[in-house]
């Protein structure tokens, strides 16, 4: 007989569990639909205070996690003990350990080491050198110096800012000239 009525007991619980736990599905669902505004009111409503931010994301995350939490319950207390535990054991460093890091020299050298070879850009021909394009109907004449290029009797640092002025919108300055890329591939 105690058995049954244990049964029935628990059944009882679990019926009630099922359709919270359905309410509580359907309610964070419609969250999902809601305006910032009408998360903050909800958010309002669960924490007693106004939220501080307007993310539409973290309003939602907090609110759902709140219903949630006073549906299902929140941590034990001997949960919270754990994870507190587990907090201050951890070995929490500002620093990671020299020996992963290197000496103090070796910190400040530059981790990675450039491309690009120093000195003049293998892609440009030598200075004094006359780059000629069509480009609809118009020829462009452009004239390579030491530290940057000449058209239309205007300095340029880059081939870039010669086509942008040729097209009117952004091109990359070798492809619209024709040089080989980087990679040694042509255009």
């Amino acid at each position: 007989m105690r058995l049954a009525a244990e049964v029935a007991r628990l059944r009882e619980v679990w019926e009630k569990r099922t359709v919270e736990m359905a309410s509580v599905c359907m309610e964070i669902e419609q969250l999902r639909r809601a305006t910032v505004s009408e998360l903050r009111a909800k958010y309002f409503d669960l924490f007693g205070q106004p939220s501080r931010s307007n993310h539409k994301q973290f309003l939602f995350r907090r609110v759902a996690w709140r219903l949630q939490a006073l549906a299902y319950g929140e941590l034990s207390e001997q949960v919270r003990q754990q994870a507190l535990a587990l907090a201050q054991d951890a070995d929490l460093r500002i620093k990671a350990p020299r020996h992963l890091v290197g000496t103090s020299q070796q910190v400040l050298q530059p981790t990675l080491k450039s491309r690009r070879k120093p000195g003049r850009d293998e892609r440009l021909p030598e200075p004094g050198s006359i780059l000629r394009r069509e480009f609809k109907g118009q020829i462009v004449v452009v004239q390579v110096l030491e530290h940057g290029f000449q058209y239309q009797d205007r300095f340029y640092r880059s081939l870039s800012a010669i086509a942008r002025q040729v097209t009117g919108t952004h091109w990359n300055g070798y492809a619209f000239f024709g040089r080989k890329t980087s990679d040694g591939g042509s255009h």
